[in-house]
């Protein structure tokens, strides 16, 4: 019988530890909705770091960040994110943001907001994008400061056009950094490839079809095709792992967030979107030399300034072997590559990430100032 009674202890015990952790976690929760009714809009501000529209054009602004020292970089910093989502995740809050740690070590910081487009806006191309508004952007900037080139960074599909860019236009570029960016688009493991919900990926979407049906892309769509990439870790365990941190408000605060950022997702111009998924997504063409934006080629071997490659080890989106095939195609010989142990988003929130990338980009640029 002894077996027979060890097995009531043990379920006794368990019963004691639920009981337990369900108090905890009841208790945790009211916490939560107290804190919750306590917080307003206003309380889950992104993009804090004081800055200044400097330029307009159509929807876009241009924003220079307020500098932080005396005498900042000569040469100033344009900051070029995605299309999709916005490009507060730079500037996420005080004790996690880019911007400001590259101002504090002593940059002048720009960055382009795409701004939200409407149906007026789905004939833009991404000849609009990169010689358009990227090229009108760094003009202004270069007159502004009375100089010939800029550096440029360029963050995950803005990286992308960062490249496109500083291709045509080598000579406006000092120094390029790109950050998540992807270069190979033909690398199986990685989840974007597999847009369209099964294993032919995204060769499997009729992209024209998409884009004559609907003219701009909903950024809702793009929104849940994002999330079921990884559908249980984004729509059901972080909101149960929210259970854990609601009673905490600094916590909850930085959870609403993201969730702010996340489902702040603006329109797509339609035939961007053609473009940049038929071109990049499915013909690679990127790495073939075969991109054509307006009347002008891109040519990757064009690309001879000082190049700075930050990629993020573990991510899901643009995995290492898709940035790191750039080293492969540039005409420069000052490429340097820097390697985060973080995830795709984590290179933005990572506090660790923060500490030492900052400092990473700062010194690289300072390097090469001259």
């Amino acid at each position: 019988m002894l077996p027979f009674f060890m097995r009531l202890i043990q379920l006794q015990d368990a019963a004691v530890k639920y009981t337990v952790k369900y108090t905890e976690t009841a208790k945790k929760v009211v916490a939560g909705i107290d804190n919750f009714s306590h917080l307003s809009e206003a309380d889950i501000e992104i993009g804090v770091t004081p800055k200044q529209a400097v330029y307009r054009e159509d929807k876009l602004v241009l924003y220079r960040f307020q500098p932080l020292v005396e005498q900042p970089l000569p040469i100033p910093l344009l900051i070029v994110y995605a299309l999709v989502n916005r490009p507060w995740m730079v500037d996420l809050q005080a004790d996690r943001s880019l911007v400001a740690n590259l101002l504090r070590l002593g940059l002048d910081v720009y960055l382009i907001d795409w701004g939200y487009l409407t149906r007026a806006d789905r004939w833009l191309t991404l000849d609009d994008y990169i010689n358009g508004y990227i090229n009108n952007c760094v003009d202004f900037i270069c007159k502004q400061h009375c100089l010939n080139q800029i550096n440029l960074l360029g963050i995950c599909q803005g990286g992308t056009f960062s490249l496109c860019y500083s291709a045509i236009y080598p000579e406006k570029v000092k120094n390029l950094i790109v950050m998540v960016t992807p270069i190979d688009f033909h690398r199986p493991d990685a989840l974007l490839n597999m847009q369209g919900g099964c294993t032919l990926g995204v060769e499997a979407l009729d992209i024209d079809l998409m884009v004559d049906a609907l003219g701009n892309i909903p950024g809702d769509y793009l929104n849940l095709d994002f999330l079921m990439l990884k559908p249980w870790q984004l729509g059901v365990q972080k909101y149960l792992d929210l259970l854990e941190i609601m009673d905490d408000k600094d916590k909850l605060l930085n959870f609403l967030r993201m969730e702010k950022w996340i489902f702040d997702s603006p329109d797509q111009a339609g035939e961007a979107y053609r473009q940049f998924l038929k071109d990049f997504y499915q013909g690679n063409k990127l790495i073939r030399g075969e991109i054509v934006l307006g009347d002008k080629l891109v040519n990757l071997s064009n690309i001879s300034m000082p190049v700075l490659n930050l990629y993020a080890e573990k991510d899901h989106l643009v995995t290492p072997a898709s940035s790191l095939a750039l080293g492969q195609y540039v005409g420069t010989q000052d490429y340097t590559v820097q390697s985060f142990a973080v995830g795709h988003v984590g290179m933005y929130v990572s506090s660790k990430v923060q500490q030492k990338m900052p400092p990473v980009i700062a010194e690289w640029l300072k390097e090469r100032v001259c």
